[in-house]
């Protein structure tokens, strides 16, 4: 009966935090032109783009594609184990990117893929995470990993309170991986296709790209989805011959600090990181980011490839889950070895 409570009182607790998360600034229009006139003055390390399909946007409607409990919110619950046992025996290198350090894992690895209007960027990056690691540890450069059976069964106290569509947390997604595993499932432009088995069913969009892509919608005509169903035994694609095939991790960690983020990148392959979104990041059209204006949005999760420097500035480089036209072919830079919008003060991973 207490456990039962107990459940039941988390759940409310994170439904209660996510909602505080959607009210207060919500109905704050952004002046994107304003953004870009801060922005682009001489010498700033990044470019911000106004779109005037997404000027006077609110918070509410920017929100849809981020989701991620941050350390510091509420409701946030830490992973339960960090890695310790580092060496560091050679020094870094000036750059390093995991696409060119293991080239045939290049199709997973720089795979951009696309959350669609959903709070799944959780399940974005820990599943690409997972899937880059996998590819690295076995050479299957094919096999992609399905973020939809992420986002639709990783929930509950098993993948600290993650609510699909409605946000979580990539270290609950990296601790179910280990218990419960996941399926492998392609894009939107996979469904019914027979590829894969839980491929995303959510409709690929342009996120702050203008002009939209031909053969693309603008993200904000689209409803706001709710979170697909879990199929917890079956795949949805029946079509797929293997069937049903889950994919275990060996284990998930936290990784705290530069070097030992550094490391991880080199020994094992991309890292899961999330950090806050302001207003300004909705404008970013390429170079390294560094939070210059506005109020913050929420938690974003995103993979962590590698790192170099830009004109004496230091930077992570990161892929995105916003499709492929978003800024930088679907990826983006920001400032190394500061913290940026605590970039480094969420990072998970785990051994495939």
């Amino acid at each position: 009966m207490f456990a039962k409570a107990l459940i039941t009182f988390c759940v409310i607790a994170v439904a209660s935090s996510l909602s505080t998360l959607l009210e207060g600034d919500d109905a704050r229009r952004i002046d994107f032109a304003e953004i870009e006139r801060i922005v682009n003055v001489e010498g700033s390390t990044w470019r911000a783009k106004a779109n005037p399909l997404r000027q006077n946007s609110t918070h509410a409607e920017l929100k849809r594609a981020l989701g991620t409990i941050l350390p510091g919110d509420r409701d946030y619950i830490a992973p339960e184990h960090f890695r310790t046992e580092y060496l560091y025996d050679v020094a870094a290198p000036a750059s390093f990117d995991v696409r060119t350090a293991w080239p045939n894992c290049a199709p997973i690895t720089g795979h951009v893929r696309d959350q669609s209007s959903c709070g799944s960027c959780w399940a974005f990056s820990a599943t690409e995470s997972f899937n880059d690691r996998y590819c690295i540890k076995t050479g299957d450069a094919k096999t992609l990993f399905s973020p939809q059976d992420t986002a639709a069964c990783c929930s509950g106290l098993s993948c600290s309170m993650s609510m699909g569509c409605n946000g979580g947390q990539p270290s609950g997604a990296w601790n179910w991986f280990t218990k419960t595993g996941v399926v492998s499932g392609g894009d939107y432009a996979d469904v019914n296709t027979g590829d894969s088995c839980t491929p995303y069913s959510l409709q690929s969009c342009s996120h702050h790209t203008e002009p939209v892509p031909a053969g693309m919608v603008d993200c904000s005509t689209l409803p706001e989805y709710p979170t697909p169903k879990c199929y917890p035994s079956s795949c949805t694609d029946k079509s797929y011959a293997p069937g049903f095939d889950k994919h275990l991790a060996k284990s998930s960690y936290g990784v705290k600090g530069v070097n030992n983020m550094m490391t991880e990148l080199q020994e094992k392959g991309t890292l899961s990181v999330a950090f806050t979104v302001y207003e300004d990041f909705e404008a970013y059209d390429g170079g390294v980011y560094v939070h210059k204006t506005g109020k913050s949005l929420g938690g974003h999760a995103v993979v962590m490839v590698g790192w170099g420097e830009d004109n004496g500035t230091p930077y992570w480089t990161c892929k995105n889950s916003w499709g492929p036209t978003w800024a930088e072919g679907g990826f983006f830079r920001i400032l190394r070895g500061q913290d940026e919008c605590g970039i480094e003060s969420s990072v998970v991973a785990g051994d495939a």
